[in-house]
């Protein structure tokens, strides 16, 4: 079994280091990813990048708050 890259989730710049990775795992550009999801690559550049937006602020504040520790890792495929 591979090992599978885990990222910890703590900052906007970790969350676009984690989409960055998974992105270019799956083999799509940004233009490919924004269509797929409904949002616009200028966007999801942003997100890549680490800009944090005031979505992102929320999301992380409640995390700190709960003092839940947060990460992604690739799922399994059944």
């Amino acid at each position: 079994m591979a090992s599978k890259t885990a990222f910890r989730i703590y900052s906007s710049s970790s969350i676009g280091s984690a989409i960055r990775h998974y992105r270019k795992k799956a083999g799509l550009t940004q233009s490919e990813l924004a269509d797929q999801t409904g949002i616009s690559r200028s966007y999801l550049t942003r997100l890549e990048s680490g800009r944090e937006t005031e979505q992102l602020r929320r999301i992380l504040r409640i995390f700190r708050r709960l003092g839940v520790s947060v990460s992604v890792e690739e799922a399994d495929r059944a």
